[in-house]
């Protein structure tokens, strides 16, 4: 059968139409790669900076040494810039994926979601890099004190329901969260009393205002050799070798765990050639036998991870975190 002439003209200019279209999107589709590898491939160049939380705390310290190490294998500045609470996570949550906005924060950032309301999602809207280093927190009494175990706290705050207080370096973050956990666990009332920074929270725990703390073994070390503070158990799931022969919370209460670790993570969409290379650097800056000493003299391990790590504990350590929340029915709001 013969096509009519003008059907055959319909045709041809349709397929010309798909066909340079196709071109155009193949074009356009390389263009977008190149500019990506273009992107990574001068990367960086210009200062980056990392946003961590307020001042003076284990996590303000970790970011600063890893700054001034990690400067010089990026060729550019890196700056450590404090904010309070969630709020960090808020600002590099909305930043650009370009590899200059990044975020350190412990374990509290995972969790602090579940407990009050929150612009940001902690798996979907942000890039994991890698681990860092493991803190425990320990949880510590005022000398002067007749709690000697966890066992004891325990006892005296069921006696004393409402009575006894601990102290938190911020609202909602690690040492708060600690509390909180172990409160909800142990069924006891004690007060939760607030304060913005660590250091005023530690000098009124040693100067007998405050009964207890769970704050990071790094800022508490030089205050427990001194005497000026006891040292009642890690709040890890295992042992730490950081403070050796000293037992577990959860030796007590079962299944306890809180705080930790620290991570560092870029905004969600980060190129995979970026993420690679701050993930290379920074892996190979906690492997530096310096870089180990200078966390170790403080009472912190470096770790190191794959992304792909990082990503899997978050989502582990959400599941596990959440289903007690959910069983006490804590929340901040």
């Amino acid at each position: 059968m013969r096509v009519p002439g003008n059907v055959v003209s319909i045709i041809r200019r349709a397929l010309q139409v798909i066909f340079v279209g196709a071109g155009t999107m193949s074009a356009a589709v390389v263009h977008a790669q190149g500019l990506s590898t273009s992107a990574a491939q001068a990367y960086p160049g210009k200062t980056l900076r990392i946003i961590t939380s307020e001042a003076g705390g284990s996590t303000d310290i970790t970011a600063r040494i890893i700054a001034l190490g990690l400067a010089p294998a990026l060729g550019q500045p890196v700056i450590v810039e404090n904010r309070a609470g969630i709020v960090s996570g808020q600002i590099v949550a909305q930043a650009q994926p370009d590899g200059y906005t990044l975020l350190l924060a412990g374990g509290s950032f995972w969790v602090a979601p579940l407990l009050r309301k929150s612009t940001y999602d902690p798996v979907r809207d942000f890039s994991p890099i890698t681990f860092l280093v493991n803190s425990p927190q320990i949880l510590v009494v005022n000398p002067a004190s007749a709690v000697k175990t966890v066992k004891d706290l325990i006892d005296m705050a069921k006696a004393r329901p409402g009575e006894l207080n601990y102290s938190s370096s911020s609202v909602g973050g690690a040492t708060h969260l600690a509390g909180e956990l172990f409160k909800s666990m142990a069924g006891v009332d004690i007060v939760h009393i607030p304060y913005k920074g660590s250091g005023a929270a530690l000098t009124d725990l040693m100067a007998g205002h405050i009964h207890l703390a769970f704050p990071p073994v790094a800022s508490v070390t030089s205050h427990i050799r001194s005497g000026r503070l006891r040292a009642i158990a890690v709040t890890s799931i295992q042992p730490s070798a950081v403070v050796p022969g000293l037992p577990t919370v959860a030796q007590t209460l079962s299944g306890y765990s809180a705080g930790g670790a620290t991570s560092i993570y870029a905004p969600r969409g980060l190129p995979a050639a970026i993420l690679g290379r701050l993930n290379r650097d920074i892996v190979s800056l906690l492997n530096k036998p310096d870089t180990k000493e200078k966390f170790l003299g403080i009472g912190i391990d470096t770790v190191g991870s794959s992304p792909e790590e990082l990503a899997a504990t978050m989502r582990s350590e959400l599941a596990r975190v959440g289903k007690l929340i959910k069983e006490s029915g804590f929340r901040l709001d």
